[in-house]
């Protein structure tokens, strides 16, 4: 008889998804493995060929989605982890992306997330129960100036994931919203689509290019302990940051919110409701 769990991960093929995908297999677990493109996982493949399940998959097809999903169900008899991982970055300033990077965009980091969750759900209320882990970014509460569209589409995840949450509760559909920080996963290279600068933001970007640095941030691996922790929690939270440099920026972040809400209270304060 199979025994451990069956995660759904995707964006498995490199970087977070892919230091997930290898630490459920090491504990024991099966895994869907799901990725726009499966060849960097071969290596995986050979080494638990019973226990990796390799899925080519875009996640902006809606209709592919949900046969990917229902191929895996079938395949592995049950899903009881689901990590929406996939995900790409948009760099450049908002008056320099194009209409169709701004969809595209949203379309892979918010919408396929939205397509998994919603062909994951029946499934899991089947089964009386799963997780689901939407994987947003410890920044998803603040946007920074050249990434503002990656930060939008994590937002727009976060909140919906929120109202999710309350609706999957009833059938033991636990969600978690991963709010992991800069790791080394590729994202800035790979994963990355450029905009046509503009040389009006010439100055803002040397501004930026200084603040942030060349620091890649540590190795996703790393990573990988605090998530099967998180699965293996009876009442897991709603939010979970990923970092302990991540968890106080965040807190920075919260705090310097709070503090110009309290500045302009008299201001809020002179409308009714």
């Amino acid at each position: 008889m199979t025994t451990g769990r069956v995660w759904f991960i995707t964006g498995a093929s490199r970087g977070l998804g892919r230091a997930f995908t290898a630490a459920a297999l090491a504990a024991g677990d099966r895994v869907a493995a799901v990725a726009r493109h499966v060849e960097p996982l071969r290596e995986l493949a050979a080494r638990y060929p019973d226990r990796l399940l390799c899925l080519p998959l875009d996640v902006s097809d809606s209709a592919a989605v949900t046969r990917t999903v229902d191929r895996a169900a079938a395949t592995l008899g049950r899903l009881d982890v689901v990590v929406n991982n996939a995900g790409g970055l948009l760099l450049g300033m908002l008056e320099e992306a194009t209409e169709e990077q701004i969809r595209a965009h949203f379309d892979v980091n918010f919408f396929g997330a939205v397509w998994v969750t919603r062909a994951v759900v029946p499934h899991l209320r089947a089964q009386g129960g799963g997780r689901i882990l939407q994987v947003t970014s410890m920044g998803s509460g603040a946007g920074v100036a050249s990434v503002g569209v990656y930060v939008a589409g994590k937002a727009a995840l976060d909140a919906l994931s929120q109202s999710v949450a309350m609706e999957l509760a009833p059938f033991g559909i636990k969600v978690t919203i991963v709010q992991p920080g800069g790791y080394d996963t590729g994202l800035y290279t790979l994963g990355t689509t450029m905009t046509e600068p503009d040389p009006a933001y010439a100055p803002l970007r040397a501004r930026l290019a200084e603040m942030w640095g060349d620091d890649a941030g540590p190795d996703p691996r790393t990573a990988a302990p605090v998530l099967m922790e998180l699965v293996d929690l009876p009442d897991p939270p709603l939010r979970l940051i990923v970092g302990d440099r991540s968890y106080d920026i965040v807190q920075q972040m919260e705090a310097a919110r709070v503090e110009e809400y309290r500045a302009w209270e008299h201001l809020s304060r002179k409308a009714p409701g």
